[in-house]
Order: structure tokens, then sequence, then C-alpha cells
């Protein structure tokens, strides 16, 4: 590895710029592994530290970087899943996965607003759907790492016994328990134009306050759930069946006139993001089964929403 350039010298180290080239498969990595993108953050920020701790024939001493990187930051996420068990025991109310910032709008497609560099932004696809994110914490934590860094990532069963500490039978063993709990909770594929219109006829009969429309529109058996962490007011446990569910929303749009409701990208999928005075307070996120709204996850918590909320 070459010496790192010293300030000033107008060079630029081509291993240094190989190793952060890494950033965002690891940033991609540790959200699956963790539902949290400050999480995420903190695991690729020690894991770089552990990188730099290293001398310089050590690191040379690496065939493959990008490799090591990986399996460091694996590790240290199944440490925190463990950790992450418990505090979420004590977590007030529901938790729900950290949702992505995106101020997308779905439906146009124009920027509502200014987004981070998209080398730092999580690539959004299937496997990071609030729906798909939610399955994951049902998980133990090596079922979670197995399952992500095979079927997602795809890493060889070898590979990811080296990681987990168990062998590769045993990882597929993880990874195939991982995948069943993934098909029980898939419905059938609902075509995108089909989720985004029956989202818009959500926003609309909402604004509207139209209970009757909002029940047309969400499953019998549909459930809500919002998570404050404690620290705004929320109901702390689901709602559940569609009339319950939309009388609480005519009523929360009663209680909060000023409140505006945006169509955004959530997770890769239509969502919606309410705001008051220009300042998002909810991030919403829905499940479709079929011609109906199945689930619905609102995001409540401050901290979860800061990347939301700062420019």
């Amino acid at each position: 590895m070459t010496t790192p350039p010293q300030p000033g010298d107008g060079r630029l180290d081509p291993s240094l710029s190989a190793i952060m080239s890494e950033r965002r498969q690891l940033i991609n990595l540790a959200y699956r592994l963790l539902g949290s993108l400050a999480d995420a953050e903190d695991v690729v920020q020690e894991t770089y530290a552990r990188w730099y701790a290293m001398s310089r024939r050590q690191q040379e001493a690496i065939e493959s970087p990008g490799g090591w990187l990986t399996k460091v930051a694996s590790r240290v996420c199944l440490d925190l899943l463990g950790s992450a068990r418990a505090r979420r025991e004590s977590y007030v109310g529901e938790w729900i996965p950290e949702p992505l910032p995106d101020r997308t709008e779905w439906i146009s497609g124009r920027p509502g607003g200014t987004t981070a560099d998209p080398a730092d932004r999580v690539t959004l696809d299937e496997s990071i759907n609030m729906a798909f994110l939610v399955v994951l914490e049902s998980m133990t934590p090596a079922e979670r790492v197995a399952f992500i860094l095979h079927d997602v990532f795809r890493y060889s069963f070898a590979e990811v016994a080296e990681i987990v500490g168990r062998t590769p039978a045993a990882c597929r063993q993880l990874a195939s328990s991982a995948r069943r709990r993934i098909r029980a909770s898939q419905a059938c594929a609902v075509p995108a134009t089909q989720r985004a219109d029956l989202v818009r006829d959500f926003k609309q009969a909402w604004e509207a306050k139209d209970i009757d429309a909002l029940i047309g529109l969400l499953d019998p058996d549909a459930a809500a759930i919002a998570d404050g962490g404690g620290l705004v007011s929320a109901v702390l446990h689901p709602i559940e069946g569609g009339e319950q569910i939309a009388r609480a929303l005519v009523d929360i749009v009663s209680q909060v006139p000023d409140l505006t409701i945006l169509e955004r990208t959530v997770n890769g999928q239509p969502g919606l993001v309410s705001q008051q005075d220009g300042v998002t307070v909810v991030v919403m996120a829905f499940d479709v089964a079929g011609d109906r709204i199945k689930q619905i996850w609102a995001v409540r918590n401050p901290e979860k929403l800061r990347p939301w909320t700062s420019s």
C-alpha cells in the first residue's frame, strides 16, 4: 500500500481510493443487517477504523481488502444485533426499521428537495422495502446475517461460515430457515402502478377525511403500527382492522389541521410523508395485498427522522 499523501501535495493514493470505494457496499450491507442507517454508518466507521489501525505491512498482506472490510463489518453487525435485541425489548412502543431518506416524488419523479451524495445512499431494491426489513427483524442474528450475505450479496456459504463462526452446512440451514420466513410473509406481487394508485387514493381519502373511502382501500384485517420511541405521542400497540385504522387516521388530520401530506418514495416504494411547518413529522410505508392496503408503518420517532429533516 502506498504512503498516504500529505495534505497539499496534490497526489491521490490509489489504494486509499479503492478502499473508500467499498463504502457504499458496506452501508448497503449494514443497513439491511441492522435496519438503521445511523447504526450502519457507525459500523462502517468502525470497520475503517480497524483497517487503518493495522500497519501498512498488515494491510498489504490482505489479498482482498474489500472482502476483509465486508467480513469485519458483518461481524460488527452480528455483535450489534445481539445487543439490539435486548435494547428493543425495553423500547417504548413498537420498533420499526429506520426509513431511508428520499425526497423524490414517486408520481412525477421530480426531486422534492436536496438529496445526499448518490454514492452515500443505500441501493433501493426489493431487499430494502419496509415489509422485507420487518420480517428480517423476526430472525435470529445468525439467520439474518447468513441470509443477507448469501441470498442478497451472493457470498458462498463457505465465506458466510467464516463470518458467522459456524459450518457451511449450518449456514445453509440458517439461510433456508430465513428464506421460509420471507416466503411465509410475502403476498402475491402487486404491479408498481397499482401500488402507486392505491397509495395515492389513500392520500386523497385521508386528506378529505373520507372514512368510507379509507375503509374501502384498507384490507378488513389491515394493521397500522406507529413508532414514536417514547419521544413523541404515538399509539403504543398496533391498530387492527380497516375501519379502526380509518377512524384513527381521520382523527389525526382533524386534530392537526395544518398537516401537509406529500407523496414520497419510502424504501424504494410509494409512501407518504407528513409535515408540519415544513418539518417532516411522520414517514409512512405501506404493504399491499391484492387491491387493498394490508399494512401501514408510521415512523414518528424524531431520531429516526433526522435524515428526513436535515437539509
